[in-house]
């Protein structure tokens, strides 16, 4: 499976991607007009590259993968960006936060099915160890070394799924397969629920949190919380390694929800906690302590 390679969303994520891949971007008009204009800038510490990439509004153009990395709240508006033909059979890879995006991009896909017409095959995936924002059109500051995409897909076997995915496979980027779809999204959901609602609540870096005496109790009760629920759901995460990943969070470390919340931007808050706070409520799993840092962020973060 080899083919062109597109990336739905060029914010902070989509963008790392596009401007490291060399992918086709598919964008807004705005986006697109500084693309075109000045080509994909990535800084990374004192390195400024510019990817002179082909830019889109809409993919007509068929190709063999899509990554789709555009907020939880404007993905409905994204994927009319895509053209049924363009997905013909293509591996579809969304690095969305949360855990309801999967089956609601499976669900529109298929709606929109015609009988000549072979399914996009949607996976599932997640980006982690990345720390990317985009401040202005065309232009992407990544504040970690790298970044790694873990993906697993129930509708393709694992060495197919790997094939697929090698054009990301480029420096910078590590790409893991994995057979579970579930743990791919809870091994990051649990904790981003936590650090999402916590960050905005709270208004503090991730450092401040561990070292304050009233929030970190909190933050380690809500992520217990969220190991429980990811329990119920069948995926068994370790507590203390979630822990471990947090405590080794550098200090000034924030969340983009909690920076759109302070920019007065809309937030992923719901996608990203909402969703295990709806996942606890559906298999019966108490979340006293998430669900009050959620409704904290909510009175804090502009709704969308």
């Amino acid at each position: 499976m080899s083919g062109p390679v597109a990336i739905l969303g060029l914010g902070g994520v989509g963008g790392v991607l596009a401007a490291r891949t060399g992918a086709l971007c598919v964008g807004t008009e705005r986006t697109v007009e500084a693309i075109r204009a000045n080509g994909l800038t990535l800084v990374q510490d004192e390195a400024t590259t510019v990817a002179r990439v082909e830019a889109v509004t809409r993919l007509e153009q068929p190709v063999s993968l899509l990554v789709v990395a555009v907020k939880a709240y404007d993905l409905a508006a994204a994927l009319e960006r895509v053209a049924p033909d363009a997905v013909e059979g293509t591996v579809v890879l969304p690095l969305l936060n949360g855990l309801e995006h999967v089956e609601t991009i499976r669900a529109l896909f298929a709606a929109r099915d015609t009988v000549s017409q072979a399914r996009p095959i949607v996976a599932v995936g997640s980006i982690s160890r990345v720390e990317a924002y985009s401040p202005e059109p065309g232009f992407v500051v990544q504040r970690t070394p790298g970044a790694t995409v873990t993906a697993a897909a129930r509708d393709l076997d694992r060495s197919t799924l790997d094939r697929a995915l090698a054009p990301l496979r480029v420096p910078g980027i590590e790409v893991v397969v994995e057979d579970d779809e579930g743990a791919v999204l809870w091994e990051k959901a649990a904790r981003l629920a936590v650090l999402a609602a916590v960050t905005v609540a709270s208004g503090k870096t991730v450092g401040e949190l561990r070292d304050d005496a009233a929030w970190r109790p909190r933050l380690e009760e809500a992520l217990a919380e969220a190991c429980r629920v990811a329990a119920a759901d069948g995926v068994a995460l370790d507590g203390g390694t979630q822990w471990a990943i947090i405590a080794s969070m550098r200090p000034e470390l924030t969340t983009s929800t909690a920076r759109d919340a302070a920019a007065g931007r809309p937030t992923e808050l719901d996608a990203i906690t909402g969703a295990v706070v709806r996942a606890g409520e559906r298999l019966d799993v108490a979340t006293p302590t998430l669900t009050a840092l959620y409704e904290e962020a909510r009175w804090r973060a502009p709704s969308r």
